[in-house]
């Protein structure tokens, strides 16, 4: 923790810098992620020695994308309801393989946060750090409770490996973490849980918001929002030039675009029959939206949003998805969301937290082997199978299970055989079958002797 303290100590205050606007987000990028002033591994020097992953500075704008932009919210609201809706168990590695999946007292960390809260409330706060920041941080507070970091206030603390005489790359020191009415506070390591699924390919540690390649993209949806208010607010129709006299006087003039204006414009105007006096000449310019194709170039730009979430358009109900909507795409589209977007969130965030609990000796109904924490997806509704395929598959397990049975296998170790699909967990009886036995072989138990009368 000293050497920590004096890694920090020093650290030249950050300059702030006002952005308020998209476009002011997309030009302050490089600098706030540290790609401009920043050096090339994406770092500031604290002291000769040491150095700092700088914590992203955007993430207010970030927020206020999701509060803001329809596509946005909807592609992390997907990616938050199902990510949320597992569970932590501890998994059991049988020769490598996982088997088994069982539950124990310690993971009550994980089933209660904090007071109140869920592990579902967890994994919520979980995956809406990252996807905003591309950085979750939680640590333990001195009462037991998991507390949130505040990305945007997290700097990662490095110090360099020396190597041969000179450095070869950095090494993780601890964090910083400060509010902006606080004092510092450093924290070694192992006592930060750090999730980032994406990584900066420009830092060693820090990871990227899935945000960040598409802030163009999402500048323009929110001007293609704005084209549509405009255009309703303009009388919904497209726009107009209405040329009068030379002979007409300013004063004139004016007269006639403020009772133009207050009889034509806006949505409650729209459609309504125009006269004009003599002299006034009207030319419609400019296109309509199914002249500017509205729909086709919004849906591809959503569609942009939707790919760089890794959540297919139709399962948000997007219009590019929805144009080729069937429910055997939707299942498809399920299960690459799932097996693509999902399942390795929850393989990291099961990773980055067992740090924080402590696997339980082998339960004495269990083989022996390694324990790590793991997920459980089996009760998430998002990832149910079909009626049909489920009735299917367990028909399957239930001929898998009776075959096993009828060949000598003890039912217990079946049934764990199967459920964890793993082979080495089945234990055989040492009894066959009698197709197995060689012929006149008596396999009919020995009757015990009657005893003689009179004995």
């Amino acid at each position: 923790m000293t050497s920590l303290w004096r890694a920090v100590r020093g650290r030249p205050p950050e300059q702030e810098r006002a952005i308020s606007t998209i476009d002011d987000y997309a030009e302050a990028l490089q600098q706030s992620l540290g790609y401009g002033s920043w050096s090339t591994l994406g770092m500031t020097q604290s002291q000769p020695g040491q150095a700092a992953e700088r914590a992203p500075s955007d993430f207010p704008g970030y927020a206020t994308l999701f509060a803001t932009n329809p596509v946005i919210w909807a592609c992390m609201s997907a990616r938050q309801d199902v990510f949320s809706a597992t569970r932590f168990l501890w998994q059991r590695l049988n020769k490598g393989r996982p088997s088994e999946m069982f539950g124990s007292s310690e993971l009550r960390l994980l089933e209660e946060p904090w007071m109140g809260g869920t592990t579902q409330d967890l994994l919520a706060r979980i995956i809406q750090d990252a996807d905003l920041a591309g950085n979750s941080y939680w640590a333990r507070s001195d009462d037991g409770d998991l507390v949130r970091l505040r990305p945007d206030w997290v700097q990662i603390v490095l110090e360099r490996r020396p190597f041969r005489g000179g450095h070869m790359g950095y090494k993780r020191l601890g964090y910083l973490y400060q509010e902006p009415d606080g004092d510092p506070v450093p924290l070694l390591v192992d006592e930060v849980v750090h999730f980032a699924p994406k990584p900066d390919p420009l830092a060693n540690f820090r990871g990227m918001s899935w945000l960040t390649p598409i802030l163009r993209e999402t500048a323009n949806d929110n001007l293609m929002a704005s084209h549509k208010r405009r255009f309703f607010e303009n009388a919904a129709t497209p726009n107009m030039v209405v040329r009068l006299a030379r002979e007409v006087m300013p004063d004139a003039f004016e007269k006639f675009v403020a009772k133009m204006d207050s009889a034509h414009k806006g949505a409650a105007n729209a459609y309504k029959t125009m006269y004009l006096g003599g002299g006034a000449d009207v030319t419609v310019v400019g296109k309509d939206f199914q002249q500017l194709d509205f729909s086709g170039v919004q849906g591809a730009g959503e569609t942009r949003i939707a790919a760089a979430a890794g959540v297919p358009p139709i399962i948000v109900g997007l219009s590019e998805g929805l144009k080729a909507a069937t429910y055997s795409n939707y299942g498809q589209a399920r299960r690459r969301f799932a097996d693509g977007t999902i399942h390795p969130l929850w393989q990291n965030v099961a990773g980055s937290f067992s740090r924080l609990v402590t696997p339980p000796g082998p339960p004495a109904a269990a083989t022996s082997g390694a324990v790590r924490l793991w997920y459980d997806s089996r009760d998430v509704p998002f990832l149910r199978e079909d009626r049909k395929d489920a009735a299917e598959i367990q028909g399957l397990q239930s001929r898998t299970i009776r075959a096993l049975v009828d060949a000598g296998y003890e039912a217990e170790s079946v049934k764990r055989a199967v459920m964890s699909e793993d082979w080495d967990l089945l234990t055989h009886t040492g009894l066959f079958s009698v197709q197995l036995q060689a012929p006149g072989t008596n396999t009919a138990p020995t009757q015990p002797t009657p005893p003689e009368e009179g004995t």
